[in-house]
């Protein structure tokens, strides 16, 4: 940068020579100016100007070179933010460098493998394709690649590859107050109205009335019950992990379907029902409520509508054990046939394109458990489930 800075005065016609750049060299290396701007600017003006008549030439020819440069000043020096630092041990790989790592096998080897190591490392490991670390192609840690593995100490996910999560994960709630910016949403729910009217004789029959009075020859009042929306709804809402990028849409659905459903009983759970789900994400550790329980609370007339990408290992589906973050006794699929069992009239909406599904096992299998009875979670798709659950 200095030596095309020397180029560009002589150019200008500032008259400089190569005993005046290595004196500006020597003072730079004496700390004769600090990281700020103004300290350099007068100290190469020093060394190069020996005529006022050229200093124009020098203020154009310097801010030319160093334009959009920022010096930092000794009391302003800048630390580089840990997060910086920690990418720097991530592993990158090309598509193709994917490709050549082999998965260990089944989920019994996995596991299996996952035990000897905890047994046998004594120490901290960084890369390399065995042990459990970081930066590595190691089946277990994190920031590494594997196709299949039990992801170890790492926020987020990186590739969505790993078959269990060792971490304690927090999740939001999702907001059922949001204003909608469309009523789309809201009018694609209303396929699924069913109107009774039940309760105490609140509202006036106006057709009722004139036929009883034209009757009777005198004024003959009749009420009837307000008329409700007596459609039943649980909704099972999927959150973290995966879900975080559709939260926006999430919450769009859910105040749309508090505001239309009188009867709304809702639940979230994680990737895959098992044995426990919860109301409340901030106490899902303590406060949950049986699944069972779920089973024989509400009746069978209750429409079931389940929120989630159903991306996840099939593991977490097809396998007890599978689950990412517990130890679950019956496996994804066990459950799922129990709920549609009970519930006769359930749909899946699914926030992930339609048109991507093919390519996702985990995807294909709980469609095939939901006997095709999934949707994406767009108008459309939600037009057609709530066409399905009328049936």
């Amino acid at each position: 940068m200095f030596v095309n800075f020397f180029y560009e005065l002589k150019d200008a016609g500032v008259p400089v020579s190569i005993k005046e750049y290595l004196m500006l060299c020597d003072a730079l290396k004496a700390g004769c100016a600090s990281y700020k701007v103004d300290d350099f600017y007068f100290l190469s003006r020093s060394a190069f100007v020996k005529d006022e008549k050229n200093l124009d030439k020098f203020d154009r020819v310097f801010g030319k070179v160093f334009s959009g440069i920022e010096f930092i000043g000794d009391d302003d020096i800048a630390e580089i933010p840990d997060e910086w630092l920690k990418k720097l041990a991530e592993l990158y790989l090309s598509k193709e460098e994917m490709e050549k790592i082999e998965a260990l096998g089944s989920w019994e080897e996995i596991m299996e493998t996952l035990k000897k190591r905890l047994e046998e490392q004594k120490e901290r490991h960084q890369g390399g394709n065995k042990w459990i670390g970081t930066a590595g192609r190691s089946p277990f840690g994190a920031y590494g690649y594997n196709p299949e593995g039990v992801r170890i100490g790492q926020d987020k996910g990186r590739h969505g590859r790993a078959i269990k999560v060792w971490d304690k994960r927090e999740y939001k709630n999702l907001d059922d107050s949001i204003e909608l910016g469309t009523r789309n949403i809201k009018v694609a729910l209303r396929k699924l109205r069913q109107f009774a009217r039940q309760g105490e004789a609140t509202e006036l029959d106006l057709d009722d009335t004139i036929r009883s009075t034209a009757h009777k020859g005198w004024l003959d009042i009749k009420m009837v019950p307000e008329r409700h929306n007596a459609v039943k709804v649980l909704l099972f809402l999927d959150v973290g992990g995966s879900m975080d990028p559709h939260v926006k849409v999430c919450e769009e659905l859910f105040s749309a379907a508090r505001s239309e459903f009188k009867h709304l009983e809702f639940f979230y759970f994680h990737n895959c029902l098992y044995e426990r789900v919860w109301r409340d994400n901030s106490r899902r550790h303590t406060d949950t409520m049986n699944t069972m329980d779920v089973l024989h609370t509400y009746p069978h007339d209750y429409k079931i509508i389940i929120v989630g990408d159903a991306s996840m290992s099939p593991y977490e589906i097809v396998y007890p054990g599978g689950s990412v973050e517990h130890w679950n006794e019956e496996s994804g699929e066990t459950w799922m046939k129990r709920l549609t069992n009970v519930y006769q009239r359930s749909v899946w909406l699914n926030p992930i394109p339609e048109t991507h599904w093919d390519y996702s096992q985990s995807i294909q299998i709980m469609k095939t458990l939901m006997e095709d009875r999934m949707f994406p979670l767009s108008i459309s798709g939600i037009d057609r489930a709530m066409r399905d659950l009328r049936r």
